[in-house]
C-alpha cells in the first residue's frame, strides 16, 4: 500500500563513537517494523569494509528465533545482543574488553519482508593518556629563559597538552605555550612568573595531570665567584709549591746526614791491635792456670804466735829455720788466708 510505513531503525545518537579500550560499549540499534512487514525477522550485524569492492564482514546475526556467530571476535571479543531476546525491538550489539581492534564502521541491518531498514555506527577504540611527567629546563634565576615541560608516554593520539597555573592568577600572558609539546616558555623570568603549574593532557577518552613549582631565585655575584676562583686557584697553586719545595728539602737533608754518618764511621773506626789480638787469642786457647784449693775450717786451723818459728826435724838436713806467719779463714773465699 502506497504511503505505508515500513520498517525503521529508530534509535538515534553519536554516529562515531569514542571509547577507551577496556571498556565495554553498546551501539544502539532499535527498529519499529512497518504494518505490512509480516515476513521472518533477520537481523544482521557487521563490519562495513573500507574498500567498496570488498564485501563486508559478517559478525553477528539473528533468524528463526537463533543466534549465530559468523567471526572470532563474536566470542574473543564479547560480541552479543544487547537484548536477550532481539526480536522484541531492540537489536542494539555489546561489545566487551574493547581493544584498538575493535575500532572499526559497524552497520545493523533489519529486515522484515518486505520492510528493510540499516545504521551505521562508527567506533574508535583509544588508549588514554598515562600519567604525564613534568619537568623543567633552564635555570631557575631571574631575568634567564626557562621552559615548563610535560610528556605522557602512552595514549592514543592526538594528545592535546594544557597548562594552567594554580597560584596567583593566570599564566602571565609573555609566556608562550605548544599544546601538541606539551612545552610552556618564559623568557626573562621574573619573579611574578613564580608559582604552581599545573599540566593536563587529554584525548577523546580520558586526562591526565601533573604539576611543578617554578621558583624565581637571584642570580649569584658572578664577579665574585670569578674572584673566588681565581684566588682560590692560586691559594692552591701556592700550597703545591711549598709542599713541593718542603719535599724537595726533606729528601736532600736525609740524603746528606746518611752520608755524613757514613763518614763518621770511617773516622772513629780504629784498626784492631794485632799483638792485642792475639795476646787474647793465646789466653783463650790455653785457659787461666788450675790452681787447687782446698777447703780448710776454722777448727781445723793450727795456731800459731806471731814470733814462734817451726823447726824442721833433723831430716832437714841442717836447713835455716823459716818462720811462718799464721793463717785466718776467710768466709768470702771460703779457704784459709
Amino acid at each position: 500500500m502506497e504511503g505505508a510505513i515500513a520498517m525503521k531503525v529508530t534509535s538515534t545518537g553519536l554516529q562515531t563513537i569514542h571509547k577507551a579500550a577496556g571498556d565495554s560499549v553498546i551501539l544502539n540499534c532499535s527498529y519499529t517494523p512497518g504494518p505490512l512487514d509480516t515476513g521472518e525477522l533477520d537481523i544482521e550485524w557487521s563490519v562495513v569494509s573500507p574498500d567498496s569492492t570488498q564485501k563486508d564482514q559478517m559478525l553477528l546475526s539473528y533468524a528463526s528465533s537463533t543466534q549465530y556467530q559468523h567471526d572470532d571476535r563474536s566470542t574473543v571479543g564479547g560480541l552479543s545482543f544487547a537484548s536477550g531476546d532481539p526480536s522484541n525491538g531492540d537489536a542494539s550489539l555489546l561489545i566487551e574488553q574493547l581493544s584498538p581492534a575493535h575500532t572499526s564502521t559497524y552497520q545493523c541491518k533489519v529486515k522484515k519482508s518486505p520492510g528493510v531498514d540499516m545504521q551505521k555506527t562508527s567506533l574508535v577504540v583509544m588508549v588514554k593518556p598515562s600519567v604525564p611527567k613534568c619537568w623543567l629546563r633552564g635555570e631557575e634565576l631571574i631575568g634567564e629563559d626557562v621552559s615548563l615541560h610535560c610528556q605522557s608516554a602512552k595514549g592514543s593520539t592526538p594528545l592535546k597538552y594544557t597548562w594552567r597555573r594554580e597560584s596567583v592568577g593566570p599564566i602571565p600572558a609573555a609566556a608562550m605555550q605548544n599544546s601538541v609539546t606539551g612545552e610552556l616558555r618564559f623568557s626573562n623570568l621574573s619573579q611574578s612568573f613564580a608559582g604552581i603549574y599545573l599540566c593536563e593532557v587529554n584525548n577523546a577518552v580520558g586526562a591526565q595531570r601533573c604539576r611543578i613549582n617554578l621558583k624565581a631565585s637571584k642570580p649569584p655575584n658572578r664577579a665574585g665567584v670569578i674572584v673566588g676562583t681565581f684566588v682560590g686557584s692560586l691559594l692552591l697553586i701556592f700550597i703545591l709549591l711549598v709542599f713541593i719545595v718542603l719535599l724537595y728539602w726533606k729528601l736532600r737533608n736525609g740524603r746528606y746526614n746518611e752520608k755524613e754518618f757514613s763518614n763518621e764511621i770511617r773516622e772513629d773506626a780504629l784498626p784492631p791491635d794485632r799483638r792485642s789480638v792475639s795476646l787474647r787469642s793465646g789466653r783463650t786457647s790455653r785457659g787461666p792456670p788450675s790452681v787447687p784449693y782446698s777447703e780448710v775450717y776454722a777448727e781445723d786451723a793450727i795456731p800459731f804466735d806471731e814470733g814462734s818459728a817451726c823447726f824442721p826435724s833433723s831430716s832437714s838436713h841442717g836447713h835455716t829455720p823459716v818462720k811462718h806467719t799464721a793463717l785466718e779463714y776467710n768466709s768470702k773465699y771460703g779457704y784459709a788466708v
